[in-house]
């Protein structure tokens, strides 16, 4: 019979170099004690790296810059669905994913139905900030997603080079979904949504 040790490293390895998981995710292969102890073992022998209280990683590694930071987005998923939240990115960080800014904030916010809190992760802070639901309606979409970039960077500077790199990054079944959201965003955004979505 394997030992809950081997388990775990079956399943992690499955999961692929840059996993982020949370205990629960386990609990199928022993109690939850059992499970904590063993990812316990598996940091201390370095096959997997804490990020945070309940969260963490098998590393991806690179030959010359050693362990990589960790994949912003598969942190998020993994904090989501540990406290069954959703989670919608907002601010620089919507707007870097977009290819709108090159800028990667050094606090990332996501909007979430949950509760507020702040999570570090290595040099990285990942806030999570509560928010309305109409602010979450579109979660986890496209519209969502450009919604809270545009938010971001303000009406005066959408640019003509920013739209053209919009409908050229964004595949085009995607863009015509923007307008089944347009009632979610602010009158100002409509045109922007109608462009995208006819283009």
């Amino acid at each position: 019979m394997k030992t809950i040790d081997s388990k775990l490293i079956s399943r992690i390895y499955g999961g692929g170099r840059g996993s982020v998981f949370t205990p629960n995710e386990f609990l199928d292969i022993g109690g939850r004690n059992a499970v904590d102890k063993g990812l316990s073992r598996l940091v201390m022998k370095g096959t997997i790296r804490r990020l945070a209280r309940g969260l963490y990683e098998y590393p991806r590694e690179h030959a010359e810059l050693g362990i990589l930071s960790p994949d912003i987005g598969k942190v998020a998923k993994a904090l989501a669905g540990k406290d069954r939240i959703r989670l919608q990115p907002a601010g620089a960080y919507a707007a870097n994913l977009l290819g709108l800014s090159e800028q990667i904030p050094a606090k990332v916010v996501f909007l979430t139905d949950g509760a507020s809190r702040t999570v570090k992760v290595g040099q990285q802070e990942i806030q999570l900030r509560r928010t309305t639901p109409r602010n979450m309606a579109a979660a986890g979409r496209l519209s969502g997603l450009l919604m809270q970039a545009l938010r971001h960077l303000g009406e005066l500077h959408i640019t003509t080079a920013r739209m053209d790199h919009l409908k050229h990054t964004l595949p085009v079944m995607a863009r015509r979904q923007l307008l089944k959201d347009i009632s979610l965003a602010p009158a100002w955004m409509h045109p922007i949504f109608r462009q995208l979505a006819e283009a």
